[in-house]
């Protein structure tokens, strides 16, 4: 398939934000059960969420660069019985009006308690970042399950495809999260910096599982069943068009064989043992400037992680324009 970039953006800039709020909802909650010291509801989770609705709405503008028609763009929520994409369509504004209600519950200091679970007294910032939190899984099932549905597709039609959605997500919000610790000059930075090396490793032996996968697939389409004939020898002498079409276009990325495996080894560096070789130095040495350059990395090889997922689908139509 073709990479679009704005949807590149849109998938790896909300994964990261949807990931940062987890990782500041998590901090309050082991603080409510007086696991991890409490922190500053204004400088800390109010500023954090500021920083990860930030990022939402990046990924959502991004989203708008392949719009043939970006006012009609309300439309594509209409199918939301079956279509995964109106799903996302939905839970990205519903997760964005999540976030933004937590960070102005701690802005204000309008926290009342609501009622008592167990040992656990609720209050409103508590339930509301609960809610957030079914949102953002919510919107990482729906993101991932828009290519996991297509069945004729089959390098996406895997689990793994959501799972990954996630832990990249996960793992990038997370290290992004230990940053923004380290820069309040909080004492959660070791917390986020570990769950974040535990996310890129557990998302290094699910990508990994899904390249090995990948790389041996028996595809259910061939020549024949491409164009229809069942001969048992077929030889393609041209591609049946003087010019590109939509087809050409759209559904392949066009890239040479050395481009390919080349952006495929970047994104397995990038991804995985250096930002993990950057958060452990800053860990062990306090020089906590290295989280900000591990994100960094780690984001530019999720866009290029990103842009071989897409790639890496074979569209059956692809048969039958083999050949230029």
């Amino acid at each position: 398939m073709h990479p679009a970039f704005s949807v590149i953006f849109l998938t790896t800039l909300i994964g990261a934000g949807q990931g940062l709020f987890l990782a500041l909802y998590t901090a309050q909650v082991y603080a409510a059960f007086n696991l991890l010291p409490a922190q500053d509801p204004v400088r800390f989770h109010a500023l954090g969420s500021l920083l990860a609705l930030l990022l939402l709405i990046a990924g959502l503008g991004s989203s708008f660069l392949h719009l043939g028609r970006p006012e009609r763009a309300w439309r594509s929520a209409a199918m939301w019985r079956t279509s995964w994409l109106s799903r996302e369509v939905i839970a990205l504004p519903a997760c964005m009006g999540a976030v933004a209600a937590w960070g102005l519950v701690h802005y204000s200091g309008w926290n009342p308690p609501l009622f008592v679970l167990g040992n656990l007294q609720v209050d409103l910032s508590l339930l509301v970042g609960a809610i957030g939190t079914l949102l953002c899984f919510a919107l990482f099932i729906c993101t991932g399950m828009i290519y996991a549905c297509i069945k004729f597709l089959q390098e996406w039609a895997t689990p793994m495809t959501v799972i990954n959605y996630i832990l990249f997500g996960g793992a990038s919000g997370f290290l992004l999260a230990a940053a923004f610790a380290a820069w309040q000059g909080s004492e959660l930075v070791d917390f986020y910096g570990g769950w974040a090396i535990v996310m890129t490793a557990i998302a290094f032996v699910t990508r990994s599982a899904s390249l090995v996968r990948n790389a041996r697939l028996k595809h259910k389409s061939n020549l024949q069943s491409a164009i229809g004939i069942r001969h048992a020898r077929i030889e393609q002498k041209a591609q049946g068009a003087m010019a590109g079409s939509f087809n050409t276009r759209e559904f392949f990325h066009g890239a040479s064989p050395r481009k390919y495996r080349f952006v495929k080894w970047i994104f397995l560096l990038l991804v995985f043992p250096l930002p993990v070789l950057l958060i452990t130095a800053g860990l062990a040495t306090k020089v906590f400037g290295l989280l900000p350059a591990a994100f960094l990395v780690q984001y530019i090889g999720l866009l290029a992680e990103r842009w071989f997922f897409f790639a890496q689908a074979n569209h059956p139509q692809n048969l039958y324009y083999q050949t230029v």
